[in-house]
């Protein structure tokens, strides 16, 4: 081996050396290592810490969903439950009665049907939907817009049915 190769272990081009091979190459200090260290980590930190922000943000938001489709799950149970003297039919529209403490009880007569003045308390209006989940009597005569919504998700990812 000469002295040329004992002083230059890397063997390549200079400008792929991983340490200056030339006078005139800037220095590499140590303060300015650990410097460039320390500012990567602390971006490092910065983007760990916005992910697990979401992420965080992500739980709330589905444990409120939770306590939202639990206490709806409640509310449907409780209406099932409800004394009722004839056969349920899906699509049709029941109305909640409670006499005095007694038990909730269905109907097929309206507050209307009674002329506006029923003989126990009015809770409430329902249609038992296909799946026997019940739609109260406000939001069932609303339209659903979500096939619409669908409608118009196929259609910007270009799976529309042409018939536009």
């Amino acid at each position: 081996m000469s002295d040329d190769t004992k002083t230059r272990i890397h063997r390549g081009p200079d400008h792929s050396a991983p340490y200056p091979v030339s006078r005139l190459a800037p220095a590499f200090r140590g303060t300015d290592l650990a410097a460039e260290v320390a500012q990567a980590e602390a971006m490092l930190g910065g983007r760990t810490g916005a992910k697990l922000r979401v992420i965080a943000d992500q739980i709330k938001a589905l444990q409120e969903e939770a306590r939202r489709v639990l206490a709806q799950a409640r509310q449907e149970q409780a209406l099932t439950r409800a004394q009722c003297a004839f056969k349920r039919i899906p699509g049709k529209t029941y109305h909640l009665y409670r006499k005095g403490d007694g038990p909730p009880f269905f109907s097929m007569l309206s507050p209307e049907d009674w002329h506006g003045a029923p003989p126990h308390e009015f809770l409430g209006s329902y249609r038992l939907e296909p799946d026997y989940s019940w739609t109260p009597a406000e939001g069932a005569a609303r339209p659903a817009d979500t096939g619409e919504l669908v409608r118009q998700l196929l259609a910007i990812g270009g799976l529309g049915s042409g018939q536009e």
